[in-house]
Parts: structure tokens; sequence; C-alpha cells
């Protein structure tokens, strides 16, 4: 597998423009729209680099418009409020003069407290799974075109191994829950700003395809338009995103052309790590008369 990280790594690597104000490029790999997880890290790196001594513990973002991969991204961050404990910030992503998405995040100094949390759900570990390039030899002529085309890019920053990758072949529904490890291709720099970035971009990965679990679709049908409607992230303790996450997925819930999808994110010790939540359009495209 190619190394996708030291790309990664410039993409989130801001360029502060203006007190408050950076700017973010995307990937120039063809993509008809700006990846979700891409636009919530770049804003969380902007808001963080207005933030000392202090690590994020959650945001909450909307995504309001399609983002253009041909042009930066301009990153406005606003400094709400300064307090003892916490700290908020609120950062709009502009392109071509309007909002194309909005992010409040807050920060909160090291404190001890209560402390318990559910525990890592008993699926097989990454190296019983089989890698992605096994995947890709083994089920590649019955994979969405998409999703081969997936497995056969280079430059992937993150590695996935769904516990069961027989969920893409399969039209019939199920229970609408997944488990997914995910991890850096390569290690990160031992900076936690960093690695919060990272688990911000790959929370958006495969998440609301599970809203499609219980009615044997996938994000890769051509007759379906899907797109995130919001994104929530909660960090609970300190990780790696070079080392394995397994995250574990449902879907509580699709109605009105949106699918509510949650997710738990584990270290490969058992630690939960964060807590995330997605509401997205999932809607069937009309055919012309």
């Amino acid at each position: 597998m190619a190394d996708g990280i030291p790309s990664l790594i410039e993409l989130l690597d801001l360029e502060r423009i203006e007190h408050n104000i950076f700017r973010g490029h995307s990937p120039q790999v063809g993509w008809q729209r700006v990846f979700g997880g891409l636009v919530v890290a770049q804003a969380l790196v902007a808001a963080s680099r207005t933030v000392e001594g202090r690590q994020p513990h959650s945001l909450h973002a909307y995504f309001i418009l399609p983002g253009d991969p041909s042009v930066p991204i301009v990153y406005e961050v606003d400094r709400i409020r300064d307090g003892v404990s916490f700290t908020t910030r609120r950062c709009n992503a502009i392109q071509h003069g309007r909002a194309i998405f909005s992010l409040s995040a807050s920060y909160q100094i090291a404190e001890d407290g209560f402390d318990h949390a559910l525990p890592i759900p008993d699926v097989p570990k990454p190296d019983e799974l089989a890698s992605e390039s096994e995947l890709h030899a083994r089920f590649a002529p019955l994979l969405p075109e998409p999703m081969r085309r997936w497995f056969a890019s280079s430059n992937r920053p993150i590695e996935i191994r769904p516990v069961d990758p027989m969920r893409y072949l399969g039209k019939a529904g199920r229970e609408p829950v997944q488990y997914v490890w995910l991890k850096a291709v390569k290690p990160l720099p031992d900076d936690q700003a960093i690695h919060n970035a990272v688990l911000a971009y790959l929370s958006d990965m495969t998440l609301l395809d599970t809203a499609l679990v219980a009615h044997g679709r996938t994000l890769f049908d051509p007759d379906l338009q899907v797109a995130s409607l919001d994104h929530a992230l909660w960090f609970h303790r300190p990780f790696r995103a070079d080392e394995w996450l397994l995250y574990a997925q449902d879907s509580p819930n699709s109605s009105g052309a949106r699918g509510l999808t949650r997710g738990l994110i584990y270290a490969h010790d058992g630690r939960l790590v964060a807590s995330v939540a997605q509401e997205g359009l999932i809607r069937e495209r009309r055919r012309p008369r």
C-alpha cells in the first residue's frame, strides 16, 4: 500500500493568512466534491490553532454546501469564549464567498473525575481479518466499481478492515450494525493535535453507510443520493490514530430521506476513546420522465 500519510499531514497543515483566518486545500484526485471528513479535520485544526494548553472534548458541525476540490477553502475562526475550564470556538469554511460548512468545538483543561465506559464489542481483531490487498484480490470482481477503485487506488492515508466484508456483496437487509477497524497506514508524529485531526478525518468514513445495512443497499449504489448533513464527535480518552481503532457503528433510525448513524471508537486495548453521531441525506434518485 502506498503511503498517503505525508499528503494528509500536508493537507492538515493549514496556512495562516490572517489573525483567526486559515487556508486549506483538497487533494487533486478527480473527486467531484471535497470529502466531508477532510473539512471536519481542517476546521478542527483551524480552531485548535487558536487554543493553547487544552484538548478538544467535542465538536458539532453542519455540512451546508458541497465543497469544491478545485479551489482552496478559507477557515474563519471566531473565539467565542476563553473560560477557566473550557474554551469555545466556532469555525466557518468558506468557498466562492459562501459558507459550505460550520463547526463549533469545545476544549477543556485536563481534569480527573468519574470514569466508566461501555466495553469493546467482541469481534475479530484486525490481524485476524483480511488486509485490503487480500480483500481486493479475493472479492474485486464482485465488488461495486467505486469500491474496486478505492482498493486499487494509491496514496490512501487510512487502512480499513471491515469485520464483515460480505456486507457489500449481499442485497438482503439485516440489523443496521457494522464494525470496521481503521488506522493511519504509517506512524504519525507525536503531536496529539495531529491524532485528533486524523480521528476527525476517519470518523466520517463508513459511518453513514450503516443506515443502508437495514435495506441491503450501500453508499456505492448509483441510484442513491447520499450526503452527510451534520456530524458530532466527542473525544473521551487519549489515543493514537496510527494504531488500530475499532469503529462500532449502528443506525437507530431512517425516515424522511435521512438516516441517523452512531459510532463508538475503541483503541485496540479496549478503551473507549471517542463517540460519533451523524445524520445524512439518503434519497433515491428520481428517474427522468
